[in-house]
């Protein structure tokens, strides 16, 4: 199974850049050089020896730290490591080089001025003449780095910064998730491979890595509150105080309201918050406080002008006028399931199947009563539900190609499934580090 496993997930990416380069060969594919990525072919070396070396050290440490370290401290150490993993990986091509470019939302800011919500009123006016990513998304990342300049922290090196700080914080939220729902020692067995996952090349510097953490957070935050009233809940010392039974679901609901602000496409990504709900069944006062803190958003961009659905049609018109609608449907609907496949790195591949299969069997375990079901099958539904995110994502079409960036909130989910390999787990480990280097190596990435 696990050579089949990897013989597979090898064939996917090796046919979609197969067939994308015959397809670009014969001019059907006008728009990436690279396809399936939006990127284009190099040779990287030496300058990718400081990243080699970081791998290797995180290789031979992370399994014996994520062991031996206190939970609490494991979270700041696995939240530092994916930060120095990213940067280390983006560092041959500048940091913050990503974020400069005429297409990007550092672009649009000087439009803003000092009114923000009168440029939010116009939003949806004025959108078709904004910069790519800006028209191509909700205000609210635009809003987010506007009040980061606010602050005194000007400049692409600032909002780098930002973006990867909360992008790698996703380990530790994901960590959370996965000990409220299947158990400490679970959680510990993932952290290595979420540290040093190939997700990180796109954490540095994409906006969508911001994405990621809000969207890490927000379930993290369902989680722990679930963990205060839920039977579902494995770990069952995360259980928290009365008055934090209301504040965490609140916050986490907030974060969840966030969400479609963000990007329209971190829709289906609400499949997972719904997986822990169903596996952790927290009382109604917990859903009643979340169902309240997600409508304080949507309700305050709706008082300050902005209405979601006038933008999701002008981001659609956007689309249809790009570079976008010029791509074949038929080949990245394929293509984009391979660049998944790169994101989330052998070691998910090899442990997806029996996480799934798992999962198909019965969900609640650790009810009184009840016999407790082997551990994949929890792993099993939150990969399930970040996996159902991307594939009506891209049976939709709206994201064909360019979506190295648009899967990151979602890979990150399926990479938990690597839990289910036996500690130390360093030659998968190690398959996973090889290969975000040799991404890194080959790929020239806009972002």
């Amino acid at each position: 199974m696990v050579w089949l496993s990897l013989v597979g997930w090898a064939a996917l990416i090796v046919g979609a850049f197969g067939i994308g380069a015959l397809m670009r060969r014969a001019g059907a594919m006008p728009v990436d050089a690279f396809p399936p990525l939006h990127a284009q072919a190099r040779l990287l070396l030496r300058p990718l020896l400081p990243a080699v070396a970081f791998g290797l050290v995180g290789v031979a440490v992370l399994p014996v730290t994520a062991r031996r370290l206190p939970w609490r401290p494991l979270l700041a150490v696995a939240w530092l490591g994916s930060v120095g993993w990213a940067v280390m990986l983006q560092l041959p091509d500048g940091i913050s080089r990503p974020l400069t470019t005429p297409t990007e939302y550092l672009a649009e800011l000087p439009a803003m001025g000092d009114d923000p919500v009168d440029w939010l009123r116009a939003f949806t006016m004025e959108m078709q003449a904004f910069p790519t990513h800006v028209k191509g998304h909700p205000p609210l990342p635009m809003l987010v780095l506007w009040t980061i300049q606010w602050m005194g922290l000007a400049g692409a090196g600032w909002a780098a910064a930002f973006v990867i700080v909360v992008g790698a914080s996703a380990t530790a939220a994901i960590g959370i998730t996965v000990r409220v729902i299947a158990g400490e020692d679970v959680a510990r067995r993932a952290v290595p491979f979420l540290v040093l996952s190939p997700v990180a090349l796109w954490v540095a510097t994409s906006v969508d890595a911001f994405f990621l953490g809000v969207a890490a957070w927000a379930v993290a935050l369902v989680a722990v509150a679930a963990a205060g009233s839920g039977y579902g809940v494995v770990d069952r010392s995360a259980r928290i105080g009365s008055f934090k039974r209301v504040a965490v679901p609140f916050a986490g609901g907030l974060l969840l309201g966030a969400l479609p602000y963000l990007s329209y496409g971190l829709l289906p990504i609400f499949a997972l918050p719904l997986a822990v709900l169903v596996l952790t069944r927290p009382a109604w006062s917990v859903l009643m406080a979340l169902a309240a803190g997600s409508l304080v958003v949507p309700i305050a961009f709706t008082m300050a002008g902005f209405s979601w659905w006038e933008g999701v049609v002008g981001t659609h018109v956007a689309w249809l006028i790009s570079h976008g609608s010029r791509r074949p449907y038929a080949y990245f609907l394929l293509g984009d399931l391979a660049v998944l496949a790169l994101l989330v790195g052998p070691a998910a591949a090899v442990a997806l199947p029996t996480a799934l299969r798992c999962a198909a069997g019965p969900v609640f375990t650790g009810l009184p009563g009840g016999r407790g079901r082997p551990v994949p099958d929890r792993l099993g539904w939150l990969a399930a539900a970040a996996l159902a995110g991307v594939l009506a994502l891209d049976l939709s079409g709206v994201t064909s190609g360019e979506v190295e960036r648009i899967w990151i909130p979602y890979a990150a989910w399926v990479v938990t499934v690597t839990a289910v390999h036996r500690p130390p787990g360093r030659t998968m480990l190690l398959a996973q580090t090889v290969t975000a280097l040799v991404i890194e190596a080959f790929v020239r990435s806009p972002w």
